[in-house]
Protein backbone atom coordinates (compact mmCIF):
# COMPACT_ATOMS: atom_id res chain seq x y z
CA UNK A 1 0.00 0.00 0.00
CA UNK A 2 3.00 2.67 0.70
CA UNK A 3 4.39 1.87 -2.95
CA UNK A 4 1.00 2.49 -4.26
CA UNK A 5 0.70 6.04 -1.84
CA UNK A 6 4.35 7.02 -2.90
CA UNK A 7 3.15 6.61 -6.84
CA UNK A 8 0.10 8.50 -6.30
CA UNK A 9 2.26 11.08 -4.55
CA UNK A 10 4.69 11.68 -7.40
CA UNK A 11 1.82 11.72 -10.16
CA UNK A 12 1.25 14.44 -11.78
CA UNK A 13 -2.32 14.87 -9.98
CA UNK A 14 -0.11 14.57 -6.32
CA UNK A 15 2.30 16.84 -7.38
CA UNK A 16 -0.48 19.48 -9.00
CA UNK A 17 -2.28 19.27 -5.59
CA UNK A 18 0.78 19.90 -3.27
CA UNK A 19 2.75 22.28 -5.80
CA UNK A 20 -0.32 24.69 -6.41
CA UNK A 21 -1.58 27.38 -4.06
CA UNK A 22 -4.97 26.85 -4.65
CA UNK A 23 -5.59 23.24 -5.37
CA UNK A 24 -5.35 21.96 -1.93
CA UNK A 25 -7.52 25.20 -0.47
CA UNK A 26 -10.47 24.68 -2.83
CA UNK A 27 -10.24 20.71 -2.35
CA UNK A 28 -10.44 21.56 1.09
CA UNK A 29 -13.49 23.62 0.88
CA UNK A 30 -15.14 21.61 -1.68
CA UNK A 31 -14.34 18.52 0.72
CA UNK A 32 -16.09 20.72 3.12
CA UNK A 33 -19.25 21.51 1.13
CA UNK A 34 -19.23 17.79 0.25
CA UNK A 35 -20.00 17.26 4.07
CA UNK A 36 -22.13 19.50 4.22
CA UNK A 37 -24.54 17.71 1.37
CA UNK A 38 -23.67 15.09 2.97
CA UNK A 39 -24.67 15.06 6.01
CA UNK A 40 -27.06 17.62 5.23
CA UNK A 41 -29.36 15.76 3.36
CA UNK A 42 -29.37 12.45 4.84
CA UNK A 43 -29.30 13.51 7.91
CA UNK A 44 -32.57 15.34 7.48
CA UNK A 45 -34.03 11.89 5.97
CA UNK A 46 -32.44 9.76 8.91
CA UNK A 47 -34.31 12.29 11.22
CA UNK A 48 -37.54 12.34 9.79
CA UNK A 49 -36.96 8.40 9.23
CA UNK A 50 -36.08 7.83 12.84
CA UNK A 51 -39.25 9.76 13.48
CA UNK A 52 -39.32 13.44 14.15
CA UNK A 53 -41.29 15.65 12.00
CA UNK A 54 -43.96 13.56 11.98
CA UNK A 55 -46.44 15.94 9.30
CA UNK A 56 -43.20 15.88 6.68
CA UNK A 57 -44.19 13.02 4.51
CA UNK A 58 -41.32 10.81 4.29
CA UNK A 59 -40.96 9.85 0.36
CA UNK A 60 -40.96 13.01 -1.08
CA UNK A 61 -38.78 14.21 1.63
CA UNK A 62 -36.15 11.39 0.27
CA UNK A 63 -36.73 12.15 -3.28
CA UNK A 64 -35.83 15.88 -2.53
CA UNK A 65 -32.99 15.44 -0.32
CA UNK A 66 -31.17 12.10 -1.35
CA UNK A 67 -30.03 13.19 -4.61
CA UNK A 68 -28.55 16.46 -2.38
CA UNK A 69 -26.97 13.25 -0.33
CA UNK A 70 -25.36 11.84 -2.94
CA UNK A 71 -24.09 14.88 -5.04
CA UNK A 72 -21.93 15.81 -1.35
CA UNK A 73 -20.90 12.20 -1.32
CA UNK A 74 -19.57 12.15 -5.40
CA UNK A 75 -18.33 15.70 -4.36
CA UNK A 76 -16.43 14.41 -0.96
CA UNK A 77 -14.74 11.71 -3.33
CA UNK A 78 -13.67 13.62 -6.21
CA UNK A 79 -11.88 16.59 -3.77
CA UNK A 80 -10.71 13.79 -1.27
CA UNK A 81 -8.96 12.06 -4.01
CA UNK A 82 -7.03 15.63 -4.76
CA UNK A 83 -6.11 15.79 -0.91
CA UNK A 84 -4.95 12.16 -0.80
CA UNK A 85 -2.80 12.87 -3.66
CA UNK A 86 -0.90 15.17 -1.97
CA UNK A 87 -0.05 13.67 0.84
CA UNK A 88 -0.50 9.70 0.43
CA UNK A 89 1.92 8.20 2.07
CA UNK A 90 1.52 9.79 5.21
CA UNK A 91 -2.73 9.07 5.00
CA UNK A 92 -2.04 5.47 4.96
CA UNK A 93 -0.07 5.36 7.64
CA UNK A 94 -2.50 7.17 9.32
CA UNK A 95 -4.76 5.07 11.69
CA UNK A 96 -7.33 7.82 11.71
CA UNK A 97 -6.94 8.17 8.02
CA UNK A 98 -7.87 4.28 7.47
CA UNK A 99 -10.31 4.09 10.32
CA UNK A 100 -12.34 6.87 8.19
CA UNK A 101 -12.21 4.75 5.36
CA UNK A 102 -12.86 1.58 7.14
CA UNK A 103 -16.56 3.46 8.40
CA UNK A 104 -17.05 5.06 4.66
CA UNK A 105 -17.42 1.70 3.61
CA UNK A 106 -19.42 0.75 6.26
CA UNK A 107 -21.26 3.71 5.49
CA UNK A 108 -21.97 2.41 1.95
CA UNK A 109 -23.02 -0.62 2.90
CA UNK A 110 -25.57 0.66 5.39
CA UNK A 111 -27.00 2.62 3.19
CA UNK A 112 -27.16 -0.50 0.39
CA UNK A 113 -28.56 -2.41 2.89
CA UNK A 114 -31.15 0.56 3.90
CA UNK A 115 -32.35 0.30 0.50
CA UNK A 116 -32.91 -3.24 0.04
CA UNK A 117 -34.73 -3.52 3.14
CA UNK A 118 -36.67 -0.69 3.12
CA UNK A 119 -37.47 0.87 -0.70
CA UNK A 120 -41.38 0.88 -1.31
CA UNK A 121 -41.81 0.63 2.44
CA UNK A 122 -41.06 4.22 3.65
CA UNK A 123 -44.58 5.13 2.85
CA UNK A 124 -46.19 3.10 5.64
CA UNK A 125 -43.27 5.08 8.11
CA UNK A 126 -45.96 8.46 7.92
CA UNK A 127 -47.33 7.49 11.17
CA UNK A 128 -45.21 4.50 13.08
CA UNK A 129 -41.73 3.85 11.72
CA UNK A 130 -40.36 0.28 12.33
CA UNK A 131 -37.79 0.12 15.12
CA UNK A 132 -35.55 -1.31 13.25
CA UNK A 133 -36.05 1.24 10.21
CA UNK A 134 -35.65 3.80 13.02
CA UNK A 135 -32.62 2.24 14.52
CA UNK A 136 -31.03 2.31 11.20
CA UNK A 137 -31.80 5.48 10.32
CA UNK A 138 -30.51 6.53 13.45
CA UNK A 139 -27.07 4.67 12.41
CA UNK A 140 -26.97 6.04 9.66
CA UNK A 141 -26.99 9.76 10.89
CA UNK A 142 -24.23 8.19 13.93
CA UNK A 143 -21.99 6.96 10.69
CA UNK A 144 -21.61 10.07 8.06
CA UNK A 145 -21.25 11.86 11.82
CA UNK A 146 -18.49 9.89 12.36
CA UNK A 147 -16.68 10.00 9.30
CA UNK A 148 -16.80 13.82 9.33
CA UNK A 149 -15.07 13.75 12.94
CA UNK A 150 -12.00 11.15 11.96
CA UNK A 151 -11.54 13.36 8.68
CA UNK A 152 -11.25 16.44 11.29
CA UNK A 153 -9.10 14.20 13.76
CA UNK A 154 -6.64 12.81 10.96
CA UNK A 155 -4.68 16.63 10.72
CA UNK A 156 -3.91 16.13 14.60
CA UNK A 157 -2.99 12.61 14.49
Amino acid sequence: MEALAALLEASALGQWARGSAVAYPVANVAHLLGLVLLVGGIGIVDLRLAGLWRAVPVEPLARALTPLAVTGLVLLAASGSVMFAADAGPMVSSNVFRAKMALIAVGLLHAVLFRRLWRGRMATWEADPPLAGRLMALGSLSIWLCVGALGRLIAYA
